[in-house]
């Protein structure tokens, strides 16, 4: 048996973090002020999605939104804790 190899973990810069909320959203807002901070800071890029103009995402998250997804994984929801996602993002 061969041993496992140990995944390389991505420097902050190699990951991207999505945004999934919609207009007029109060949390998205402030969610949306957090993780372009913490993107900025960390050098991950940063992309965002309405869930009103996508079916998919609205099934999955609408009770949700805002949600932070970091590399497509689901980081968090409602409320961005900027310390925990540079943690994640591994600075």
């Amino acid at each position: 048996m061969t041993p496992l190899l140990p995944r390389s973990k991505k420097k902050a810069g190699d990951r991207v973090v999505t945004l999934i909320g919609k207009p007029g959203c109060h949390l998205c807002d402030d969610a949306r002020s957090v993780v372009e901070r913490v993107c900025a800071e960390t050098g991950a890029s940063f992309e965002e999605k309405d869930i009103t103009r996508d079916e998919e995402l609205y099934r999955a998250y609408w009770e949700q939104i805002p949600v932070v997804l970091v590399d497509g994984e689901q980081h968090t929801f409602w409320r961005v804790d900027a310390a925990r996602l540079r943690r994640e993002l591994g600075a």
